[in-house]
């Protein structure tokens, strides 16, 4: 049995690697903002995070925040686990970070770095966006009178239950640097997905496919965001509708 951290262990793939660690029989501590006993902001650190990591033979780093601050988190991480003698950090991060210049993307890629000159054992898995994200994103645009969605643009969702799958066994061997790809089953255009979410609902709204401008638009439409080659999740994107919104949804 080992020690191991999971930070981010209460978020959207954090509890369920939490979940498989402690089935396996391993000892797992989860670090959040607001899970006693290790309850701290890792872009603050502190004596929270120095007892969080004591005695830790491995971290999961699953924290992150779309609204900033994941590089001096990871700055904090690293220290503390330097400190206490961590052997293996372990991190997700998204397929496309070093080709999509969006500002979210370039901060996990910073993040990546940091790991891969830490001095520490490290593993870095990217994986695509996961069915949850594309879920809360149609939920949005659907509370509108139609879904706007960005013209061109494909995705390629996967599964957080088989990532957490994959990055459990990854936290239970040695430290392997950077690792093949996670993508999901299907490489789909987003209005596809949207129109699955829509059949799933009940929902009746019109698509409308919008032209956008940018770098980060055209890298997300040249596909720098897709991992074809490395398609490896099971579950499509309309089981997982059908998983969360019952056995009819798909034939709505």
């Amino acid at each position: 049995m080992t020690t191991i951290l999971v930070t981010g262990g209460t978020g959207t793939l954090g509890r369920h690697v939490s979940e498989r660690l402690r089935r396996a029989g391993h000892e797992v501590r989860v670090l959040s903002r607001k899970t006693r006993p290790y309850a701290v902001d890792l872009r603050e650190g502190g004596k929270v995070l120095e007892e969080a990591v004591t005695g830790v033979d491995t971290v999961v780093h699953c924290a992150t925040s779309p609204r900033g601050g994941d590089e001096q988190a990871a700055r904090n991480l690293i220290a503390a686990a330097r400190r206490a003698g961590v052997g293996h950090l372990v991190d997700i991060s998204i397929v496309g970070v070093d080709r999509v210049p969006y500002g979210y993307y370039r901060s996990k890629l910073a993040v990546e770095r940091l790991i891969e000159d830490s001095g520490t054992g490290w593993t870095v898995l990217r994986a695509t966006q996961f069915h949850d994200l594309v879920l809360t994103v149609l939920q949005g645009l659907a509370r509108l009178p139609v879904v706007p969605l960005p013209a061109r643009v494909k995705d390629q969702p996967v599964d957080v239950t088989e990532v957490a799958d994959r990055l459990t066994g990854l936290a239970l061997g040695a430290p392997a640097g950077r690792v093949d790809d996670m993508g999901g089953p299907e490489v789909r255009t987003f209005d596809s997905l949207a129109r699955a979410y829509l059949r799933a609902t009940g929902r009746r709204r019109a698509v409308v496919k919008v032209p956008l401008r940018g770098a980060a638009y055209r890298a997300f439409r040249d596909g720098g965001h897709l991992a074809p080659d490395h398609a490896v999740g099971r579950t499509t994107f309309d089981e997982f509708l059908t998983r969360r919104f019952g056995a009819g949804a798909a034939h709505r």
